[in-house]
């Protein structure tokens, strides 16, 4: 699930690598702050895709479910976002499938 400062534009191509994916604003979250964007990814098995490291610090205190993918990629267009996560699409999935990963960092 995309955090909202990923745009909800990614969701469609996204879906052949990663099926099911979808954008916080596309499930009701548009306002939700970090904590209910938690507890909505952790009661519906979503991994959190976001450049947000407060997700990071609640993982930290909470542990995990839900994963998170963090971009550390700063202000990119939403062609680069897409082009790191499909480039990196097969680990990704391998690193998520590790019951030992909670968080993957994308560069």
């Amino acid at each position: 699930m995309l955090d909202e400062n990923l745009s909800r534009r990614l969701v469609p191509d996204l879906q052949a690598e990663f099926p099911g994916s979808t954008q916080v604003a596309l499930v009701g979250l548009g306002q939700a702050n970090d904590r209910g964007i938690w507890e909505y990814a952790k009661l519906h098995d979503y991994v959190i895709v976001t450049k947000d490291e407060d997700f990071h610090d609640l993982q930290t205190a909470w542990g995990y479910p839900p994963k998170i993918i963090l971009l550390a990629m700063g202000n990119s267009a939403n062609r680069m976002v897409l082009q790191a996560l499909t480039k990196s699409a097969t680990q990704l999935q391998e690193s998520l499938a590790d019951d030992r990963i909670g968080l993957v960092e994308l560069v």
